[in-house]
């Protein structure tokens, strides 16, 4: 559970470190229509850690439901080991996101970095309130599609790799507003 919560403080600070000085049109800087901003991938990463939220809302609640593929563990394992693939940092692959997922599409407003602080903090609280499911080895499906299964503890690398993702490509828009301010 540390490891979470500190790489969560720790992709906090890259975001707030690497784009706390940018100005509100700076964050909402496209390189082209089909790049998302700073700002957007920001609001992504609330976006879709929002969904978890009631996901963890209704195990408590004991009416959360799983599809039957989630019954054959080998299914569970591969598709959390799928994913995890396909949100590693480096970004090797692309890959579009579910409908559900999409960040804003106009501008995003000022203090998105803010939110995200604020977001970062409620998103280790679920964590650290989901330990005993974690101990229990727990199974979840996808927010975006209830066949994709994979355990809870899954989704938590799932996550935390997924916001270094974001940074990465955030910098990488970084990089080409530098370019074009600089010509």
């Amino acid at each position: 559970m540390e490891k979470w919560l500190e790489q969560i403080d720790s992709n906090t600070q890259d975001f707030i470190k690497a784009f706390g000085n940018l100005s509100i049109k700076e964050l909402n800087w496209k390189p082209n229509a089909n790049t998302w901003s700073i700002a957007q991938n920001i609001d992504h990463l609330i976006v879709i850690n929002n969904t978890y939220f009631p996901v963890i809302k209704s195990l408590r609640k004991g009416t959360y439901k799983l599809p039957f593929i989630a019954n054959f563990g080998f299914i569970v394992s591969f598709l959390g080991k799928t994913i995890l693939g396909a949100v590693q940092p480096d970004r090797k692959k692309k890959m579009k996101t579910f409908p559900i997922w999409e960040p804003a599409t106009s501008d995003i407003p000022e203090g998105i970095l803010d939110k995200f602080q604020v977001h970062q903090t409620e998103l280790k609280r679920m964590i650290e309130s989901a330990s005993d499911l974690i101990d229990k080895g727990v199974i979840i499906s996808s927010p975006a599609n209830r066949n994709i299964v994979y355990k809870l503890e899954s989704a938590f690398d799932i996550i935390v790799l997924h916001e270094q993702r974001h940074f990465n490509q955030a910098k990488e828009v970084f990089q080409l507003l530098q370019k074009n301010t600089s010509s």
